[in-house]
């Protein structure tokens, strides 16, 4: 029986995909959000809650916020596993880590649908 110990940072094409769909789905919100605040008549906070009001925004801010949190997951995992040593300290950061970034994915659902 081997005894497999993850030491390094080699997920391979998944996570090499995944960082460059998660790069995509955020570079197109950004074009999309910046042609809706460019648009927008006066910058203020009636117009503001105005953009936010439309579901469709709201999801399309929500999958940014989930593809940004997701692509951060993996990079930051990367750099513990290459970086860290010891497995148990490994371990910590890593729920950590994903204790965070759901809990401000579940901050920013709560900020979105609350407006």
């Amino acid at each position: 029986m081997v005894n497999r110990i993850v030491v390094g940072a080699h997920y391979g094409l998944r996570d090499w995909l995944a960082q460059r769909v998660t790069a995509v789905v955020m570079a197109l919100y950004t074009v999309i959000f910046a042609l809706c605040a460019l648009m927008l008549p006066e910058m203020n906070f009636e117009n503001w809650r105005a953009l936010f009001a439309n579901g469709y925004m709201r999801i399309a801010t929500f999958l940014f916020f989930a593809s940004l949190f997701f692509h951060v997951w993996v990079g930051i995992r990367d750099l513990w596993m290459d970086y860290v040593k010891p497995t148990g300290t490994r371990l910590v950061l890593h729920v950590v880590t994903i204790l965070l970034l759901v809990g401000y994915l579940f901050w920013t659902a709560q900020i979105l649908w609350r407006l």
